[in-house]
C-alpha cells in the first residue's frame, strides 16, 4: 500500500547535439513538462537555464544531472529519455551510469517532419535513437522502447507509453522492496505452498515471520468496547449481507481479528501478507480469517491463503500493475466441455470489489460441516462479475535456483454456475496449452486474478529489469 499511495515521480533527460537547431530540444522539454503535469506525474529535472536549450549534451551536464537524480534518489520510480533530435549518447549514457539509481529507463524520440528536414529543420532523431540503445545495452542498462520508434512528444501514443512505462516502475519497484507477512504455518497436507524465502531475498522480497498464536492471543486481548473493534465491527456490516442465523458473538470476534492483523501489518510495514487460514484458527480462536483477508484486499493489501506465501507475491504483483484488488483463487472445475473455460473458487476471501456486488458473509461450507458452524463464520460468498482480467502466479523453483511465473488474459464470465464461496467462471484462449505447461513446470494450483489487462506491463517488468524466468501465455 506504501508504494501504491505515492506520486510517480520521473527523472528526466532530454538530450541534443550542438549542431542541430537548439529550439527543437526547447519545445519538446516543454510539451514533455506540461505532459507530466496535466497527467499528475512527479519529475525532477535541471533548470532550463543550467544548460543551453535545457538539455542536456557534455559530461559536465552529465555531472550535473546525476548529482541531481541522487539527490532525489528516493523520490524518482524511473527515468525518461526524451530526443527532440538526434542526442549526445554519451551524455546521456553516462548520466545513468554516474547517477547509478538502477530504476527502469524509458527512451523516447521525436519523429521528423517530411516537408522540413533542411539542416535547420531536421531532427535525426531515429537515427539517434539506435545510437543511445546502443550504449545503453554496453553499459548493460535496461530499458523500455516505446510504441514506436519515433513519434512526436505530444501524440497519444506517448501518453499511453507513458502511463504504461509508470505501471512498470511500481510493479519493479514494489517487488524490489516489497514486505511480504508470513502469519502461521503452511498447512501440512499443502506442500504445494512450500516456496525458498532466500531465493525471494534476492529480489528484494523480504518475508516477515509470525507464529499465529501471538495473532490469537492479541485477539483476545482486544476489549469488546476497544474504539478499532467497534469501527471495524460498523465496517464489516457494511460490506456484506450477514444473515440472522449468525450470532453477533460471531462478527465480534471477526472484528477483534481484523483489527489486530490490520495492526501487526502496520507495525511491520507488510504491504501483503499470507495466512494460516484453517484449521488452526477455527479450532483455537473461533472464526474462519477468510473476511478480515478480504478487507484488507479492498484496502489494497492482498492476502493469500494457506500461508502461500508465493501467492501473496502474485497478488501484490498484480496490484501494482493494474491498481485493482486481486482475488486468490484455485484453478479448480472444467466448465462442461468447453476446453478454453474453467471454474475457479476459493472459500473465499475474494475483495468485494472483485464480486462488484453484494456479498454474503457467513460460514465456511466444507470446513463448517467438519468443525461446526459456529467456529466458522467470515466466509465471502459470490460470483466475480465479468469483466477482462489478468492471472500471474510466481513460483520458486528452488531445484533449479530460479524464480519463475506465468502471466496470461482473458476474461470472467456471467455463464452461471452453482458452487459454494467464491467463484468465477474464466475463459482463456488454448486453456488446455497453459494447463499442460502449469503441470509440466510444477506450477500450484493456486493463482492470482485481477481485472484489466496487464500482462504487458508483468512481462516488461519481470524479464526487463527483474529477470524472471515468465511464461507469456498467449502473447500479442
Amino acid at each position: 500500500m506504501r508504494i501504491m499511495e505515492k506520486r510517480t515521480c520521473f527523472g528526466l533527460i532530454v538530450g541534443t547535439r550542438g549542431f542541430f537547431n537548439n529550439e527543437l530540444a526547447v519545445g519538446v522539454r516543454e510539451k514533455l513538462l506540461k505532459i507530466l503535469e496535466d497527467k499528475g506525474y512527479d519529475y525532477v529535472i535541471t533548470p532550463f537555464e543550467a544548460t543551453p536549450s535545457g538539455a542536456i549534451e557534455t559530461r559536465d551536464h552529465a555531472r550535473m544531472l546525476a548529482g541531481l537524480f541522487r539527490e532525489n534518489a528516493s523520490k524518482i520510480d524511473g527515468i525518461i529519455i526524451v530526443l527532440p533530435n538526434f542526442g549526445d549518447e554519451l551524455g546521456i549514457v553516462q548520466t545513468l551510469e554516474l547517477a547509478d539509481l538502477k530504476v527502469p529507463v524509458l527512451v523516447q524520440a521525436c519523429d521528423d517532419d517530411l516537408d522540413n528536414l533542411s539542416v535547420s529543420g531536421r531532427r535525426d532523431a531515429f537515427c539517434g535513437k539506435l545510437s543511445v540503445c546502443n550504449n545503453l545495452y554496453q553499459y548493460d542498462i535496461p530499458f523500455t522502447n516505446t510504441t514506436y520508434h519515433t513519434y512526436p512528444i505530444d501524440s497519444e501514443e506517448f501518453v499511453q507509453d507513458l502511463d504504461f512505462f509508470a505501471s512498470v516502475c511500481r510493479v519493479v519497484n514494489g517487488l524490489r522492496g516489497a514486505r511480504i507477512g508470513a502469519i502461521g504455518a503452511r498447512p501440512a497436507a499443502f506442500q504445494t505452498v512450500r516456496f525458498s524465502e532466500k531465493l525471494l531475498q534476492t529480489a528484494g522480497i523480504t518475508v516477515v515471520p509470525v507464529d499465529l498464536s501471538e495473532i490469537i492471543f492479541g485477539a483476545q486481548s482486544l476489549h469488546d468496547n476497544d474504539p478499532d473493534v467497534q469501527e471495524k465491527l460498523a465496517a464489516i456490516h457494511e460490506y456484506g449481507k450477514i444473515p440472522d442465523y449468525i450470532p453477533s458473538q460471531n462478527v465480534l470476534k471477526q472484528a477483534k481479528l481484523s483489527v489486530t492483523l490490520d495492526r501487526w501489518m502496520d507495525e511491520n510495514e507488510c504491504d501483503a501478507s499470507a495466512v494460516e487460514c484453517w484449521d488452526s484458527i477455527q479450532k483455537n480462536y473461533g472464526c474462519a480469517t477468510c473476511l478480515s483477508m478480504a478487507m484488507m484486499g479492498e484496502q489494497l493489501m492482498p492476502s493469500a491463503c494457506e500461508v502461500d506465501v508465493m501467492g501473496a507475491v502474485s497478488m501484490y504483483a498484480l496490484l501494482l500493475a493494474s491498481g485493482n484488488p486481486p482475488a486468490f483463487q484455485d484453478w479448480n472445475n472444467n466448465y462442461g466441455e468447453d476446453r478454453n473455460m474453467c471454474i475457479n473458487t476459493h472459500c473465499s476471501n475474494y475483495p468485494k470489489s472483485f464480486i462488484n456486488g453484494e456479498v454474503e458473509i457467513s460460514n465456511l461450507d466444507i470446513l463448517g460441516a467438519t468443525l461446526g458452524p459456529d467456529s466458522c463464520f467470515g466466509a465471502i460468498k459470490g460470483q466475480a462479475a465479468p469483466g477482462p482480467m489478468t492471472f500471474f502466479r510466481v513460483s520458486t523453483d528452488d531445484p533449479m535456483g530460479t524464480i519463475k511465473a506465468y502471466v496470461g488474459e482473458g476474461e470472467i464470465t456471467d455463464d452461471p454456475v452453482d458452487i459454494q464461496g467464491g467463484s468465477a467462471v474464466l475463459r482463456v484462449a488454448d486453456l488446455q496449452g497453459l494447463l499442460s505447461l502449469m503441470c509440466k513446470h510444477g506450477f500450484e494450483h493456486h493463482t492470482a486474478v485481477t481485472r484489466g489487462h496487464v500482462a504487458k506491463v508483468l512481462n516488461e517488468a519481470l524479464t526487463t529489469y527483474l529477470g524472471w524466468d515468465l511464461y507469456y501465455h498467449n502473447e500479442a
